[in-house]
């Protein structure tokens, strides 16, 4: 339990349900005094919203706990993130944590609770037929879905996981809360990472305050310089504002080089590219390589027809179309149609590259 609405609702749903329901909250973070700090209120199992939670289960009527997992949030999640953005890469936190930290440690928890299932306020909905292993599926809801974040859940957790928000719509969850008074019911949503905020410049400062950064090179297509930048954390592939530099057109970062440090600009089509190499590859229990997939290439991707095939330690995608902003460190998840096929996290872009009106080869 976050202390937000969806956690609340999800709980007095079980309880409606004739559960016999445990509350937990995860302290993964410390939180500025200022919530100004951090974008306002609302951020992730900050002090006030662990504070909520306890008032949501009292209300309900349910024991509540909460445990502190800070030096494991810091460690499985904030490190990577921090170093994965120092090298250039667009890290994907939401999925790291879910599976290295969140589930994995409710878990833990249930088994000592003595709870045969856990249950969580996210947005996707589990799939059960008679002699097929349980499926992971996208939420009712499609602009809350949050299938992507889970796609490497293996079997062992969704065959005890329950979503009882999975077939509702956030509107509905949220009218719930308000009319049955929850604690929180009125609170906003939470569009940043709970550890690092809201603003502009956010997650830039965010890294610079943790590691040493390296000032470098902003190039344009040709290979001359243009300018100048203070850390490649700065820039992710496809970002057109806040380059610091003007070259007379439209400009993209199209490819960062973390070993010189050199941020290269280009034209738009230079972004499309044919295919994605693939690294820690999980796929559902009954799910084999080759095959035909719906493929999301961010949290805010439209699946796009594919072909996902082995490739060295991981797999290959190879897209029906080019794809626009293929990033380093973000996560592949495949789908049939609602169902979650796996994922992966993304190495490179490969195959044709738009050129003009034509294509190219990589």
């Amino acid at each position: 339990m976050s202390g937000g609405v969806d956690s609340s609702v999800a709980a007095a749903w079980l309880c409606d349900a004739g559960y016999d329901v445990v509350g937990v909250t995860l302290h993964l973070w410390d939180y500025p005094d200022d919530p100004s700090a951090m974008g306002g209120h609302g951020r992730c199992c900050a002090p006030e919203d662990q504070y909520d939670a306890r008032r949501v289960a009292d209300r309900l009527g349910f024991p509540h706990f909460t445990f502190d997992r800070r030096e494991l949030f810091a460690r499985a999640v904030v490190t990577p993130f921090v170093e994965a953005y120092a090298s250039g890469e667009t890290p994907s936190p939401c999925s790291t944590c879910n599976r290295t930290v969140k589930l994995a440690e409710l878990f833990l928890l249930a088994d000592r609770l003595g709870a045969a299932r856990v249950a969580t306020g996210h947005y996707a909905r589990i799939v059960r037929q008679p002699g097929r292993p349980p499926r992971l599926a996208m939420g009712a809801d499609r602009a809350k879905d949050q299938s992507y974040f889970l796609y490497a859940s293996p079997r062992a957790w969704l065959e005890r996981l329950e979503f009882p928000l999975g077939s509702s719509t956030k509107s509905a969850v949220r009218a719930d809360a308000l009319a049955r008074n929850l604690p929180g019911a009125g609170k906003g949503e939470s569009q940043e990472l709970c550890f690092v905020g809201a603003g502009a410049h956010a997650y830039a400062d965010f890294v610079a305050s943790r590691t040493p950064t390296r000032p470098g090179p902003i190039v344009d297509d040709a290979g001359r310089t243009v300018g100048s930048h203070d850390g490649v954390h700065r820039f992710t592939i496809g970002q057109r504002k806040g380059l610091g530099v003007a070259i007379g057109r439209p400009a993209f970062v199209v490819r960062i080089d973390p070993e010189t440090a050199t941020v290269q600009l280009g034209d738009e089509a230079k972004l499309h590219a044919g295919g994605a190499i693939l690294s820690d590859v999980k796929l559902a229990q009954d799910v084999t390589l080759p095959c035909r997939a719906s493929v999301r290439v961010r949290y805010r991707h439209d699946a796009v027809p594919a072909y996902v095939e082995p490739f060295e330690d991981g797999a290959r995608v190879t897209f029906d179309e080019p794809v626009r902003a293929i990033t380093r460190g973000q996560t592949a998840v495949f789908y049939d149609n609602e169902c979650v096929l796996g994922g992966g996290r993304i190495e490179r872009a490969v195959g044709p590259v738009m050129c003009g009106q034509g294509m190219a080869r990589e």
